[in-house]
């Protein structure tokens, strides 16, 4: 089977390579690329992939996604086995008990070289960058202008941090992060201002997320700016961060069957959710195969997505700071992949181009002062076949923390995303259409360290707790002694990001 990629808003067929996907980042007309078809999991892979070490289950998966003739089966072992080398447990991502809840699981993603979950992806994008940017060049001739690309990705908290140690010191690859003044955990800043690297730049912008993520939008659409440096993604928006994610929920669902010794249980993955990536991943294993009950929506306050299953409006409101600071998302990306299968299956009739004006007509309309849209009945119960949700409040969170502490035998500390997600958990946990034999797996996002003060808040009256002795690991602790590189931005705007970008390019040892 050979794959292609095409937009989610293409009103006509456009479709590219995997490596004009990944390089480019964004389709021309401003949507996300997907596949041209969702490929299948081989009919007995329940059997004969269950023993596979994660990298082997992510050659595996990805081969799937890539023809052989982008990317050679001896290529993309090199590239799995480098990008998984850097992670601190030998299963990369290990599912362990929360042993309060019989049922209860949590998904560790954290043990990468910056403690998020977002190095599963980072490690092999930058890798991926570094491949097809080397096979390019080998062919010039000297003298001749080298192939480059300079990324350019915004960042609620770890994004940022995972992308900059992917892409640190790769040749030919310049990085720009751009990341909201105050809005990131004082660790999460000093991940990335840490990082000096020539070919890395971070930029401090006042304003949120949001106005952020706009701005790499803004300067992927400006085609005469794109042209001249080749701009690159490393947000979710890349494809090859959703393909790399999706392996986890594979390997994860083998490790649940081999630790409860049984094949006769269901599975629901509960997963805090910002821009939709994490989650979406999850959406392709189980249209690939995977036997997945449900994927829950775990929201903080800013809980647009849990709203939309709701009621099946998307509508835009003010980010409100809270304690999950990578959730404080009031436009998810990813969402517009997820979107584009629902209405392909109800209003766009199973075609693809009905469908991307469809998708380009919403798109549109959240991008408007307005900034919502309304699907039909048929396509919000479309999503409510995959989809369930809830939101929870920066209480809730706190709570959860201190509970799961206090609750576990082995004092288990939660990062406040994944307190999210257990609450969620906790309030699915026994619900009336659950079979005695269902688990939830819930995806734990980052390491505790990264959130000092809400880890602390919950967890600073306990006798004996220390932060220092029982969260913070010694390289963490480092990283304040370290010298900071960082740009202040003050007014977000387009002309003001592109001027700096090109300035900082022009410091850049050649």
């Amino acid at each position: 089977m050979s794959q292609v990629y095409r937009s989610t808003r293409s009103a006509s067929v456009q479709e590219v390579s995997f490596e004009e996907a990944i390089i480019t980042g964004l389709a021309k007309d401003g949507g996300l690329f997907i596949p041209s078809q969702i490929p299948q999991a081989p009919k007995d892979f329940l059997k004969e992939w269950e023993n596979l070490s994660f990298q082997e289950l992510a050659f595996n998966i990805m081969r799937l996604y890539i023809n052989e003739n982008e990317i050679p089966d001896s290529d993309l072992r090199q590239l799995v086995t480098k990008s998984y080398s850097t992670f601190r447990s030998k299963d990369v991502t290990p599912l362990v008990k929360i042993d309060s809840k019989d049922n209860l699981h949590l998904l560790e993603l954290f043990h990468g070289p910056t403690y998020a979950f977002k190095d599963v992806a980072l490690q092999f994008v930058g890798n991926l960058f570094e491949f097809f940017l080397q096979r390019k060049n080998a062919s010039k001739k000297e003298g001749e202008e080298r192939d480059i690309i300079t990324v350019v990705g915004a960042t609620s908290g770890d994004t940022g941090s995972a992308a900059i140690y992917g892409l640190r010191n790769k040749k030919d690859v310049s990085v720009f992060i751009m990341y909201p003044t105050g809005r990131v955990s004082p660790l999460q800043e000093e991940q990335m201002t840490t990082v000096t690297d020539d070919n890395i730049h971070t930029f401090s912008v006042k304003g949120t997320f949001d106005d952020c993520q706009s701005l790499v939008k803004q300067v992927f659409a400006d085609e005469e700016f794109n042209n001249t440096y080749h701009i690159g993604a490393v947000n979710s928006i890349n494809w090859a961060r959703i393909l790399a994610q999706i392996t986890y929920y594979f390997y994860s669902y083998f490790q649940l069957k081999k630790q409860i010794g049984s094949e006769n249980f269901n599975v629901k993955y509960v997963v805090p959710s910002g821009n939709f990536g994490d989650i979406l991943a999850g959406f392709y294993a189980k249209e690939m195969g995977l036997p997945i009950e449900k994927l829950v929506v775990a929201t903080n306050e800013n809980n647009i997505l849990h709203r939309f299953i709701s009621t099946g409006k998307y509508d835009k409101a003010p980010v409100k700071v809270t304690h999950s600071p990578a959730m404080d998302i009031c436009v998810s990306s990813n969402f517009e992949r997820f979107l584009w299968y629902m209405i392909r299956k109800t209003d766009g009739s199973n075609d693809d181009l009905k469908t991307g004006e469809i998708m380009s007509t919403f798109m549109s309309s959240l991008s408007s002062p307005k900034g919502e849209f309304t699907v039909s009945a048929e396509t919000i119960q479309a999503a409510r076949q995959f989809l369930d949700s809830a939101s929870v409040s920066n209480e809730e969170t706190v709570s959860t923390i201190k509970e799961t502490y206090d609750n576990t035998t082995n004092k288990y500390i939660l990062d406040p995303h994944s307190a999210v997600g257990i609450t969620t958990c906790l309030k699915y946990i026994g619900a009336a259409n659950d079979s005695p034999n269902t688990h939830y797996i819930s995806l734990s996002t980052a390491h505790p360290a990264k959130f000092s003060e809400v880890v602390n808040l919950a967890l600073s009256d306990f006798e004996g707790y220390s932060f220092e002795k029982d969260v913070l690991p010694e390289e963490l602790r480092q990283l304040s002694t370290l010298p900071k590189k960082i740009r202040l931005i003050e007014h977000a705007d387009l002309k003001t990001i592109e001027s700096a970008i090109v300035e900082e390019l022009s410091k850049e040892k050649k």
